[in-house]
């Protein structure tokens, strides 16, 4: 199979008449002959597919020009213009592009608006059946992709999707999902294609077309710019040759891709190209990839095989039993759940199970929270553990990558509401032979049971790949064969299934004395018998020690080299962690330090309190504790050890703070480290990047004057002279609107302002920075606060 799509279509309207900050959706009716020509010179040139001229066209974008009742209208046309121009040999992709707003907590945009949205959208491109595709392209956010696919599902269930992110070339997209993580979500989510777009030139590309086709068992696509584009002459330039984005295009397809078309920069020469190499090349067989077990979050996928090292479920976010934790839930205060998700990763947890079941809440919305907030401050996979199939669905809706569930058993609700929500969300079922008249003792009985669920679950629509199947623990104490049918059960699942296995392992020694030592043993020959991801504390040693020697003596730790460094890590990690605390119970500021960085946003005011009641100073704290954390968690950001989402909350956590010093201390509220005038320039009408720049420019001490977007360079300058501005940042999104930087670069000398200009955005490079003579060029947010100090210090 072999699919070449189009290329560059806003170059191409501008070509055509398409006016600088002028709705692009509007050529489908104002000029729809230019949008129809532009069709036809791709499909002359070898395009198989064509994407219709609505990358704008959701209601949530075209209310930016104030049309936004015109969604029907506009989508309408467009799909009409590109199925006249395409016949009946050619195909049609409806394009769906990003709202230019992040979907919450990251942003301020609800789930259920951004749904909407893209429904109307979807709904209007698919209503007289004309299209053969959803295009979802150009994506940064893993989440509002989640959203838009969803939509387009429901929208037109029996249209087949391709979904698309950019990234960056450290190969993650800006709120740090990787390839991996991108393929498997989607893929799970119901995409029929996945792949990615703009941002970068095939040979950046490359590696990441390789990753995603590493896991991926739907065709891959790849639609790339032609180069990097640079400045000349005032004028934006993309450096790849047709002919060398062809030969580019063989690489791409040999690596995995057979979707492949182009972005900004691409001509029909390109495509011609394209095709034409790809016309040269022996067709290549995509290898197909073992069904495996893959749980990801916004910015990490663990895998779960036989083959693969055991993971550990974490499972003490839990409140039975546990008062204090119960408590704080009860409370509506999820403290003591973030400082346990924050432990039990760094104690060696590979997945969190998340149980909210204390009485007297509000599950629903108590789940939807710790799902939306756990999300945010650590990148291990979720485990969604309740019986409510509300909670469940309101924490798979919120959850921004996917999540298993916990658990599906032979009940009849359970099959009829927690099957089709895993299925609907991409979720993976952790599947528990249990049925409404009990538990069953032996386990023939349970792998009977557990056959009656799977056949359920795979006419819902899942498959091999969607499974992880729990074993049953009963204690010893009450029934002297409960462990030695585990075994049994273990060593039938893997016959009979060949499916990964987990279930709780304490329960076993309950009622007895030592239990460290029972549940250590029945751990390792469990190991033997099969389990691949227990549920356990991982904070207990002994258990740990006996995961790391079993791996030794099964063979999945060869000469045991990951047992000798994981010795010594452990040692270290153990002694990092003792200082660390007793450190922190000494020494508020380093408490509060602590909190920024792990985004403990209730934790900072009362620690806050704490560190000025016993004698600190505004400077002390600030300095030690606030912008010392800031400091290391820009130079984690850097390092790919932090993502954006995090660095959002660490900085919405040290305002908190900021802001209690300031209750304390009367500060001067005009006090600031300078004042930034920021826009996104004329003719562009993205302002996502700009918006966490300013975010975080204020949370870091700056007056922060946002002018929005498609800004004209008189109002820039005027905003400028009247704030009294230190620096000036200018943002593009858009290759096609980047030539306004060097503009309002000139007009700002020429109107004498002093102040420094920054820039950036996702079109933008430091070579083209520096060409346009700016002061500086930020490739991020983190890396935009780091210089405005510099360059105001």
């Amino acid at each position: 199979m072999l699919e070449i799509l189009d290329g560059a279509m806003g170059t191409m309207l501008m070509a055509g008449g398409l006016e600088v900050g002028a709705c692009p959706e509007l050529m489908n009716v104002e000029k729809e002959e230019v949008v129809r020509d532009i069709h036809k010179r791709y499909i002359e040139a070898g395009a198989t597919i064509v994407e219709t001229n609505t990358f704008g066209g959701s209601p949530l974008k075209l209310a930016h020009y104030g049309i936004e009742e015109r969604c029907e209208e506009l989508n309408g046309a467009a799909v009409r213009i590109a199925r006249k121009a395409a016949g009946n040999g050619v195909k049609v992709a409806g394009s769906m592009g990003p709202t230019g707003r992040f979907v919450a907590p990251v942003g301020d945009l609800p789930f259920d608006e951004a749904y909407e949205s893209f429904y109307n959208q979807a709904k209007a491109l698919s209503k007289d059946d004309l299209i053969d595709f959803f295009i979802l392209e150009t994506f940064i956010d893993l989440q509002e992709l989640r959203v838009a696919l969803l939509a387009a599902k429901d929208a037109a269930p029996n249209v087949s999707i391709i979904a698309q992110m950019s990234f960056s070339e450290d190969m993650r997209t800006v709120t740090g999902t990787d390839p991996v993580t991108a393929a498997v979500t989607l893929e799970a989510l119901g995409a029929s294609v996945v792949g990615a777009n703009c941002s970068l030139g095939p040979k950046e590309l490359l590696p990441v077309v390789e990753k995603l086709a590493s896991v991926a068992n739907c065709p891959v696509s790849a639609l790339p710019n032609a180069g990097m584009p640079y400045l000349e002459n005032g004028e934006t330039k993309f450096p790849m040759t047709p002919k060398d984005f062809g030969e580019w295009g063989k690489k791409l397809y040999e690596a995995g891709a057979r979707f492949l078309g182009g972005c900004c920069g691409t001509t029909p020469e390109h495509i011609r190209e394209l095709k034409a190499a790809l016309s040269d090349t022996p067709k290549v067989e995509r290898q197909t990839h073992k069904p495996m077990l893959y749980l990801t979050s916004r910015t990490k996928t663990v895998a779960i095989d036989s083959s693969l090292p055991t993971r550990i479920i974490g499972e003490r976010i839990n409140p039975t039993g546990r008062k204090k934790l119960a408590a704080d839930i009860q409370a509506g205060s999820l403290l003591s759940v973030k400082k346990e998700a924050l432990g039990e990763v760094r104690a060696g947890a590979d997945i969190l199970d998340v149980n909210m079941g204390a009485p007297n809440i509000d599950e629903v919305e108590m789940m939807k929270k710790a799902v939306t907030e756990l999300s945010l401050i650590t990148d291990a996979p979720l485990v969604i553990d309740t019986g409510n199939a509300e909670a469940l669905e309101a924490a798979l809706k919120a959850y921004p990558g996917r999540a298993l569930i916990n658990s599906v058993t032979l009940e009849k609700e359970r099959l009829e509401k927690f099957l089709p929500l895993a299925k609907r969300y991409g979720a993976a079922a952790l599947c528990l032979p249990v049925t409404s008249d009990g538990v069953p003792k032996t386990a023939k009985e349970r792998v009977k049971v557990m056959a009656e669920i799977l056949e359920a679950a795979k006419k819902t629509g899942l498959k091999k790949g969607d499974f992880i199947l729990d074993a049953l623990v009963m204690t010893v104490s009450a029934d002297k064969n409960a462990a030695l049918e585990v075994f049994e059960t273990l060593r039938a699942y893997r016959e009979k299934f060949d499916l990964p296995t987990t279930m709780g392992l304490s329960n076993i020694s309950f009622g007895l004395p030592e239990r460290p030592t029972i549940n250590s043993v029945f751990f390792a020959m469990s190991l033997a018998a099969g389990l691949n991801a227990p549920i356990m504390n991982p904070y207990d040693e002994e258990m740990k020690r006996t995961l790391a020697a079993s791996s030794v003596l099964t063979g999945k730790d060869p000469s045991g080299i990951e047992f000798s460094k994981t010795a010594a890590k452990n040692a270290e990690q153990q002694e990092k962690q003792t200082n660390r605390k007793t450190e922190e119970m000494a020494n508020p500021v380093e408490a509060l330090k602590q909190a920024v960085k792990d985004g403990e946003k209730e934790a900072a005011k009362p620690l806050a309190e704490k560190a000025i009641a016993e004698g600190f100073s505004a400077d002390e704290i600030t300095n030690n504790a606030l912008t010392a954390a800031m400091e290391e968690i820009g130079v984690d950001f850097g390092a790919g050890r932090m993502f954006l989402p995090q660095v959002l909350l660490s900085a919405e956590t040290m305002r908190e703070a900021f802001n209690t010093l300031k209750e304390h201390f009367h500060a001067d509220e005009s006090k600031t480290l300078g004042t930034v005038v920021l826009a996104t320039v004329k003719g562009d009408v993205h302002d996502l990047g700009k918006n966490i720049v300013g975010a975080l420019l204020t949370n870091s001490g700056f007056k922060v004057v946002d002018l929005g977007k498609d800004v004209p360079r008189e109002t820039i300058i005027s905003a400028a002279k009247e704030n009294n501005a230190d620096i000036i940042g200018l943002c593009a999104l858009m290759t096609t609107t980047m030539g306004e930087i060097p503009q309002v670069i000139a007009a700002t000398k020429n109107a004498e302002l002093k102040t420094k200009i920054m820039v950036g955005g996702a079109a933008v490079t430091k070579d083209f920075a520096e060409s346009a003579e700016a002061d500086a060029y930020a490739r991020d947010a983190v890396e935009a606060v780091k210089l405005a100090k510099e360059m105001v210090s």
